[in-house]
């Protein structure tokens, strides 16, 4: 009988040891089931800084962008926006800001929002959307391999300025002094400047530098252009001049003043002409270089792109408000002619 006690005593010792290590097991394996979901199911954070004051048609061309890729905005992606309303200070304190939020990448529509953002940051990955000279300010090392934790697309704003200037002559034949209107506050304008008047000497073009700093400096550089006799306008844009593009238009109508933008956006508010790179499908890109990186390549070694697209867009009705003919020949090359 006592051996009977033994033998079923470790039996049900061996039986409880058996439970015990299954109840383990089963618990470490949901432990496991129930993690790895969690762990798919983080949505990674993007902040986009910018010196404007509000979303767009491009904002929204990055989104789309994203969606073609699989990311739906407050699903498995969130975007943190950061708007300057174009103050200098603001931006560089909402840079930090992001940068204490631990996004994943931070997206910029611009150089200065780009330059902003590096300051704030060398280890958190940066996309340029649209930048202006990225090597000149020292963004990245060379376009074919950035170097650092900042990449994306440049909008080739200096090799254009000749390609406009030639436009604008083409428009106004007899044009020989021309007003450039630019941000004297942002340090990558002042290299553009220098290269629109390289290309203004070819073209035996006089400029007129018309700097602004701030809102209010519009209506007085205006007066300054037709008080000096400019025959036309030329803008250096930036994320100022962007945010006040009605009023620039507006000015440039009143003055009579044939003008040429790099945005299409300026000619379909009343602008007479615009030439450059296709901005959203500039946009449109830089949600590749995001989904990459998220996918764990390094910015260091992604190469910045140049625009693929150019368009040329011409607005008939300014041109018949201001008293301008334009040639056939030129209305021909347009993209598009707004009548």
């Amino acid at each position: 009988m006592t051996g009977w006690n033994f033998k079923h005593g470790y039996f049900v010792l061996n039986m409880r040891k058996s439970l015990s290590l299954l109840i383990i097991i089963v618990a470490l394996a949901s432990g496991a089931a129930i993690a790895e979901p969690q762990q798919r199911t983080k949505v990674p954070r993007i902040g986009y800084l910018a010196s404007a004051s509000g979303l767009g048609p491009l904002e929204e061309a990055f989104r789309q962008g994203l969606r073609e890729l699989g990311y739906v905005e407050g699903k498995n992606i969130a975007i943190e926006y950061r708007l300057a309303q174009g103050k200098l200070d603001r931006l560089f304190d909402l840079a930090a800001e992001l940068v204490r939020l631990k996004v994943d990448i931070i997206v910029t529509p611009s150089t200065l929002d780009a330059f902003a953002a590096r300051r704030a940051t060398t280890t958190i990955p940066i996309v340029m959307a649209a930048s202006g000279d990225a090597v000149g300010t020292g963004l990245v090392a060379s376009l074919a391999r950035p170097g650092r934790n900042v990449t994306g697309l440049t909008v080739l704003a200096r090799e254009l300025s000749g390609k406009r200037l030639e436009l604008l002559k083409e428009a106004v034949p007899r044009l020989s002094r021309v007003a450039v209107l630019w941000n004297a506050a942002n340090p990558d304008k002042a290299r553009d400047l220098e290269e629109t008047e390289l290309q203004a000497r070819a073209l035996r073009l006089r400029l007129q530098s018309l700097e602004v700093r701030a809102p209010n400096d519009f209506e007085s550089a205006f007066r300054v252009a037709t008080s000096k006799g400019a025959g036309a306008l030329f803008t250096l844009t930036d994320a100022l001049i962007i945010a006040h593009q009605s009023r620039i238009v507006d000015l440039a109508a009143k003055g009579r003043l044939p003008a040429i933008f790099s945005e299409r956006e300026f000619t379909e508010i009343g602008g007479l002409m615009s030439y450059g790179p296709n901005d959203a499908d500039l946009y449109r890109r830089a949600a590749t270089y995001v989904d990459k990186i998220l996918k764990g390549a390094k910015p260091s070694e992604l190469p910045v792109e140049q625009p693929t697209r150019f368009e040329l867009v011409i607005n008939l009705k300014t041109a018949k408000k201001i008293g301008l003919t334009i040639p056939p020949e030129l209305l021909v090359r347009a993209d598009k002619v707004i009548k």
